[in-house]
């Protein structure tokens, strides 16, 4: 059994003079929930097509499931795949369209009402499509992608367009079919979700991969912001240039000293602001979102 859900080596697509992916190279672990994120264009559905076969590379290797990209129908039967958006026959029930899927597929109709459970929708199973809320109908599609019992579930945007219940929805039954041993590959861009539910990220910008790692080690590449707020304003100059002092680069906002260092200088600036006569009314560290770190990484320069 391969050690990866999706390796791939120098993958490149080419369109006319336009590349869309330009030597891409990660790897994912199987057993794993890896976050797909770039700015729109940025290559990410391209990518996800050539994972599924449904075009060719240009050039450079893959594998999913240890098998070549370029053979796709050696390993498709354990991919289930959800890409722009789940379409079913609107008259036919939730139930009823995925034994037609099942038919088409060659699946057993025995998985049908259990994956109606599994993914929330077990009470409107025999409810025709066209009454589905856009939640409902991204679960839906969720349950046709995994219809096949997939070692690996690919999802292109599968929260697009949904409110936060439905996020959350999603997110959760993401999270259980990871811990019940599924690879998820996922492309989002509400990168808080991915945040939560990610423990490993690749990153695309204008078709290059820019980080491709666990999501802990990107976030803790970046540096984290201590704010110190004393009780007094009158008292934030004389605390800029204690901290200045420190070798710290400061910058005041909102009545508080914002400095770009990690909570350990806490207790050091709080020594000497007392010493100063000063008095702290809050020393506070965060460090930077996905989404914060995902903007700084892709913005044009």
């Amino acid at each position: 059994m391969p050690e990866l859900a999706i390796s791939v080596r120098d993958l490149t697509k080419v369109y006319g003079e336009q590349t869309a992916v330009s030597h891409a190279t990660f790897d994912i672990p199987l057993g794993t929930v890896c976050g797909f994120v770039g700015p729109n264009g940025s290559g990410k559905t391209t990518t996800i097509r050539m994972l599924l076969g449904l075009i060719s590379p240009t050039g450079g290797t893959g594998t999913v499931l240890g098998e070549d990209i370029r053979s796709p129908e050696e390993y498709l039967s354990r991919v289930g795949a959800m890409i722009e958006g789940p379409a079913f026959y609107p008259m036919l029930s939730g139930r009823e369209n995925l034994k037609v899927l099942a038919d088409l597929g060659g699946f057993s109709y025995s998985r049908v009402d259990s994956l109606l459970v599994k993914v929330g929708l077990g009470d409107r199973g025999g409810s025709k499509f066209k009454t589905y809320s856009l939640g409902m109908k991204q679960r839906l599609g969720i349950a046709a992608a995994l219809l096949p019992d997939p070692q690996l579930l690919i999802l292109d945007e599968p929260t697009n367009g949904l409110d936060p219940n439905g996020i959350q929805e999603i997110r959760e039954l993401i999270k259980e079919l990871a811990d019940n041993g599924t690879s998820v590959f996922v492309s989002s861009h509400i990168l808080s979700e991915l945040e939560m539910i990610s423990e490993y990220l690749v990153m695309l910008r204008k078709g290059k991969v820019i980080f491709t790692g666990r999501t802990q080690e990107l976030l803790g590449r970046q540096k984290a912001i201590t704010s110190i707020r004393p009780e007094y304003q009158v008292d934030l100059g004389k605390l800029t240039e204690i901290a200045q002092g420190f070798g710290y680069e400061t910058q005041i906002e909102n009545g508080a000293i914002q400095i770009p260092a990690g909570a350990d200088l806490g207790a050091t600036l709080n020594r000497a602001a007392f010493e100063a006569g000063i008095t702290l009314s809050s020393i506070s560290t965060q460090q930077p979102t996905l989404e914060e770190t995902f903007f700084e990484m892709t913005e044009d320069k």
